[in-house]
């Protein structure tokens, strides 16, 4: 006599009709583990300098008192957040261009292969061609006007921009753009919901590289052709032989381009993976 036991259907499918369980949160331990490697290269960093500096003794070498006091001397005078302000402002400009440049012309690339071949030269010409040539160019080119520094960053973050969009794309299942076409849904949600959650990877990515590609070139832009912002602070320093001027200028922008990274880009980059598995469900 064969005995049957019913099947607990709890036990071999546990999730099914449920929500998926919440990720575990991140204890205050597990963030502190997280930066400490960082923080402990920064100390390493600063305690070297100090040294070589104490052991020079050269005015090339400042000590870390020094620029330290360079550096709460721009804070305090205005001198810092004015030029941030404006150089960020020059940056955030050109970064949208390129944005939306690169958006249409990365998803015509990735879904076109006429466009693909098309475009392509000119994106790995814009990606080969040093920052300083692109710099140089549209300071000749447009002067000390607001579209110099736009236009440069424009030039500079495009490119990356644009390339990891289209590899993006072309990673796409075929499926959702013919749902999109049975479906017949307009540009705008086609793009809502059926490539830009499918390409939220690749476009942090590009715009991490276009982002840092930008860093360089409008402090190049500002050296070379501009009166006010943080490049131009730093080659007044330098024209001052004020080395301890220079990198406190340095620090403080490496700290705002730290901020940005760390604070806004990975903080964007989180809610907008949360959002792609909403807009994909």
């Amino acid at each position: 006599m064969t005995v049957t036991h019913p099947v607990d259907t709890e036990e071999v499918a546990p999730h099914r009709g449920r929500s998926p369980a919440p990720p575990p949160r991140t204890s205050h331990g597990d963030r502190i583990a997280r930066v400490l490697p960082a923080l402990l290269l920064v100390g390493l960093l600063v305690a070297g300098w100090e040294l070589m500096a104490r052991s020079s003794d050269s005015a090339l070498l400042p000590g870390v008192a020094d620029i330290t006091g360079n550096l709460v001397e721009i804070t305090v005078n205005g001198a810092l957040w004015e030029n941030v302000q404006t150089t960020l402002t020059r940056v955030a400009l050109g970064f949208a261009v390129a944005f939306v440049v690169s958006v249409a012309a990365g998803i015509a690339m990735g879904r076109n292969e006429w466009l693909r071949r098309f475009l392509e030269p000119a994106v790995l010409i814009g990606l080969a061609t040093p920052g300083l040539v692109k710099a140089l160019l549209c300071v000749i080119w447009f002067g000390v006007s607001l579209l110099n520094p736009i236009l440069t960053v424009a030039l500079a973050a495009a490119p990356a921009l644009t390339i990891n969009i289209a590899q993006g794309v072309r990673a796409v299942d075929p499926a959702l753009g013919e749902m999109a076409h049975v479906y017949r849904l307009d540009a705008l949600t086609r793009l809502r919901y059926v490539w830009l959650p499918a390409i939220v990877p690749d476009l942090f990515t590009g715009a991490r590289l276009g982002i840092a590609m930008a860093w360089k070139v409008i402090v190049l832009v500002e050296i070379f052709g501009l009166a006010d912002g943080v490049g131009y602070q730093l080659n007044l320093e330098f024209s001052q032989h004020n080395v301890a001027g220079v990198l406190a200028w340095t620090l403080a922008f490496t700290l705002v381009m730290a901020v940005i990274e760390y604070g806004l880009l990975q903080t964007l980059e989180r809610r907008a993976v949360r959002w792609r598995r909403v807009a994909t469900r």
